[in-house]
């Protein structure tokens, strides 16, 4: 784990999620009684200007595609090889599930009537200085015929600031700038991922922090052992609705829990294999598909499986 990302060695424990920051609905904000305890928490798809609370499109039912937030789930623990100040606490549960992103093909959005804005409607806020600078380097080089709103980025910018002065993708015409909407022919989606793909690079280099670590979650928190050690437990787990703070309740739809993300022929830990050793490290990394496969490859009944995944095969 790279130190820049270590919180503060705080005796009342500290946590965040990717690198510090947690996507924030207005319901969220709202709520806040100490801005700064909260700043560690917010991030990424999020503008403050405006609550999601739509009501659901008609002809459609997120809560029966969605199957809850509370049930098993199987945790392992293991030790960092490569850090012995920490430890990896990881979700089975969810690593090994099938899900996988759906956008374009079935993603209902979280904002109720733009469903093809996925989970990019409210734009991304940055984790930092160095995760804005590093953007930045990879606007430099997108071009209008991957970028639909090449024109209007570059006039006017491709940054604005929420009510806290809080640095983010500037939300345009209902979405993220970087979005491009279906029928542009350069590609729908995201222009900084496309731009990934063309140049033959893993989209994690050019998108936010927060946009390629969705829906993983990683949070911190300094454990204070028997022996007066102090060990930091690095949790990798399933970023459901409530990793969004008080107002993912009130998204349309999310797709971790539901039925129809979790059809893929990879699970989680090999699909998302870039973006897990980015946030762990190799060694990290190798040693949570060990204990992934061991967990697959048992003749017993699935412990806790995701239960929006389809049903085990014996």
């Amino acid at each position: 784990m790279p130190p820049s990302r270590r919180p503060g060695r705080s005796r009342r424990g500290a946590w965040a999620t990717y690198p510090g920051r947690v996507p924030k609905t207005k319901k969220a904000k709202d709520e806040k009684t100490d801005k700064k305890a909260r700043k560690d928490k917010k991030a990424g798809p999020a503008e403050g200007s405006s609550r999601v609370t739509a009501p659901p499109a008609p002809g459609t039912a997120p809560g029966d595609d969605e199957k809850g937030l509370d049930f098993a789930r199987a945790w392992v623990e293991f030790p960092d090889p490569a850090d012995d100040e920490q430890v990896f606490r990881c979700d089975l549960t969810w690593l090994t599930s099938r899900w996988n992103c759906i956008f374009g093909s079935g993603c209902q959005g979280i904002q109720a009537g733009r469903a093809d804005d996925g989970c990019c409607t409210l734009g991304a806020h940055f984790s930092d200085e160095d995760d804005e600078k590093r953007v930045a380097g990879h606007v430099a080089r997108l071009t209008p015929d991957i970028w639909q709103h090449h024109a209007e980025g570059t006039r006017n910018g491709w940054v604005s600031e929420d009510e806290d002065g809080d640095r983010q993708t500037r939300p345009f015409q209902g979405s993220c700038i970087f979005q491009n909407r279906p029928g542009f022919a350069g590609g729908m989606g995201c222009s900084l991922h496309i731009l990934a793909l063309k140049e033959g690079r893993e989209p994690l280099e050019t998108k936010p922090d927060v946009c390629w670590q969705l829906p993983v979650r990683r949070t911190y928190d300094w454990i204070d052992r028997p022996d007066d050690t102090r060990v930091l437990q690095v949790s990798i787990g399933e970023y459901d609705r409530r990793g969004w703070g008080p107002g993912g309740h009130d998204l349309h739809w999310w797709c971790t829990s539901a039925t129809s993300a979790h059809g893929a022929g990879d699970p989680v830990y090999v699909s998302y294999r870039a973006e897990l050793t980015e946030l762990m490290g190799k060694a990290g990394y190798d040693r949570l598909v060990e204990l992934c496969e061991e967990r697959l490859a048992s003749q017993l009944p699935l412990l806790a499986p995701h239960p929006a995944d389809p049903a085990r095969r014996p």
